[in-house]
Parts: structure tokens; sequence; C-alpha cells
């Protein structure tokens, strides 16, 4: 059974369903690559589900260590190469909420972030850096 149904919608721009939950999401080529640049292009997806996929990893050490992650932001900045056209470095900027953590939690964090689903699954050329404010 599929997880997304998607449609083109003509002048480069997509509809995509979730089926389970029926959210819709759309996107567009970005300007530099004939695009309207009015949604999410789709590797801005790509870097927008590494980061997501990160702080879902990190919520739920949070759930599991008795902790509160609530207004946790991440800066994600998504840098292309052109020959070819591609994704060339992702760089993740994650600010913790005031909350005391240990080095240990703080280690704990900084490792789980390099092993969530979706940095496993990029191409390994793909620069990713991650960085944290405390």
């Amino acid at each position: 059974m599929p997880t997304v149904i998607s449609l083109y919608k003509g002048g480069l721009r997509c509809a995509s369903t979730h089926l389970q939950s029926n959210a819709e999401l759309v996107t567009d080529a970005p300007t530099d690559n004939q695009g309207k640049g009015s949604s999410f292009s789709p590797t801005d997806l790509v870097a927008t589900a590494l980061g997501t996929c990160i702080m879902t990893i990190m919520g739920a050490y949070a759930n599991k260590n008795n902790l509160d992650f609530e207004g946790m932001k991440m800066e994600i900045t998504k840098t292309m190469q052109s020959e070819p056209r591609r994704i060339k470095k992702i760089d993740i900027l994650i600010t913790m909420p005031e909350i005391e953590l240990s080095a240990l939690q703080k280690a704990d964090l900084e490792t789980i972030t390099r092993s969530c689903p979706v940095c496993l699954s990029l191409n390994p050329e793909i620069e990713k850096n991650i960085s944290f404010v405390w």
C-alpha cells in the first residue's frame, strides 16, 4: 500500500497527499531551476526531513529521560552544487531550550543526531554539519 500519492500540477509544481493522515504538501521548483520558489523544493524537503528526523529522535530521548525539549529550534541551511546538480551540504544549528543537561546527556544527543534514519539514508557524499547551542 502506498504511503503518499503525488500529482504533477504543471508549472513544476507537485501536490502530495499523505494517505494515513490526508495531510497535503505542495512543492515547487526553486527560482534558480526554472521554478517560482513559491513552496518547498524537493531538495528543501530532503534537508527538512533530516532536521525534523533529528528533532524527533531527540524528542524521543527527552521523553525516555524525563526531559522537556519544547522550544528547541533548528536552523537548516542547504547548499547545492551545480555539476551534477545535487545537495552538496546541509548545515544544521540546534538551539536548545534552557535546561540543565549533563556532559553525558549532551554527548548522547550529539551522537544520536548522526544515527537518525534520514541521516543514515542520505548519500554519504552529502556533507552534514550538525552543531548545538546549549
